[in-house]
């Protein structure tokens, strides 16, 4: 398939610090990377961009990487250390996302086809619990103002957060990943 192998990105995953120690080159998603790296404390994006995950099976803490070095997460990102990575592709064209004040898509719905940095300020939501990803892939912020925790969110349709293993999470704004890689 021509359109994936041009937007193929490419990252590097180090064991220790500072690039040192073992390391695991991916260009694909890598839902257990144990198998290759006993833990990773830094990495290096040569193309594309990626989401990096803390635990197993992308979940957990998620972390979005484009093209650069990161020397140490936890100094970073606060995080300790990575365990799935996947692979975010190139999307050209529009971007169109509903969202939902409650799950299962109740409540006020609102449709968006750029970034948000409040929906409290946009649309008076306080909640947003589920959505429907129709075009393009999303980044969801717990915080105002892309802010705080971080969802990355492909097109499909979410229809509970909770069951997602992100109890606790409100998102709050929402930005678009454009062609910045």
């Amino acid at each position: 398939n021509m359109s994936t192998s041009m937007n193929m990105g490419r990252i590097v995953f180090y064991e220790d610090r500072n690039f040192q120690g073992r390391s695991y080159e991916c260009s694909s998603d890598c839902a257990d990377m144990s198998s290759y790296l006993s833990r990773c404390h830094s990495c290096r994006v040569q193309s594309g961009c990626f989401m990096v995950y803390d635990r197993n099976n992308y979940m957990g803490n998620q972390y979005f990487m484009r093209r650069g070095e990161y020397s140490d997460f936890q100094s970073m990102m606060g995080m300790t250390d990575i365990r799935s990575c996947r692979t975010i592709p190139m999307h050209r064209g529009s971007y169109r996302m509903r969202i939902y004040e409650r799950d299962n898509f109740g409540g006020q719905m609102h449709e968006m086809m750029d970034d948000c940095d409040s929906i409290m300020d946009r649309y008076r939501m306080s909640d947003c619990q589920s959505c429907n990803v129709m075009d393009g892939h999303w980044l969801m912020y717990e915080q105002p103002h892309f802010r705080g925790r971080m969802t990355y969110m492909r097109p499909g349709e979410y229809r509970n957060f909770r069951d997602m293993g992100m109890s606790g999470m409100r998102f709050m704004s929402m930005r678009r990943i454009t062609d910045m890689c």
